[in-house]
């Protein structure tokens, strides 16, 4: 995997699972690497519905999760986004929210990251991760531009 040289961004992701899925970063790595054939998850950080944060792909690496910004952002997955039918659906609870709050605050510091995107904005096809990102940071004070 190549190391990404330049870091300017945080995509938002979901799992687009329904809210009685509880998995994790090894069953997307599965999903990925088993089910893809991609050689690693995709995502840096996966937020569970506990809020439990696991870390996936080493951080200082590409990312596999928005094809055209892989090679300068940081992937981020909450588990959840979709409905028993397959449905896109914000389904997140206030714990996941709390640890995305906390983690964006550590890499935009990390890095002076200052554009934070959904990754609908990179994939118009998708409405991944469910919610207005722009919005949620609004409501929630943090910088994006």
């Amino acid at each position: 995997m190549t190391p990404r040289t330049k870091t300017d961004m945080i995509v938002i992701h979901c799992s687009a699972t329904p809210a009685d899925m509880d998995i994790g970063v090894e069953k997307i790595k599965h999903w990925h690497v088993v089910d893809n054939g991609w050689d690693d998850i995709g995502y840096h950080y996966v937020i569970k519905r506990d809020g439990t944060l696991e870390t996936g792909r080493e951080e200082h690496r590409t990312g596999s999760h928005a094809r055209a910004v892989n090679g300068t952002s940081i992937g981020i997955c909450l588990i959840g986004g979709s409905n028993k039918s397959g449905d896109w659906e914000n389904n997140f609870l206030p714990e996941q929210f709390d640890t995305l709050e906390q983690l964006i605050s550590t890499l935009q510091d990390k890095y002076d990251i200052k554009k934070i995107i959904g990754h609908y904005e990179v994939d118009d096809k998708k409405k991944c991760p469910s919610f207005n990102v722009k919005e949620w940071l609004d409501n929630n004070g943090i910088s994006n531009t």
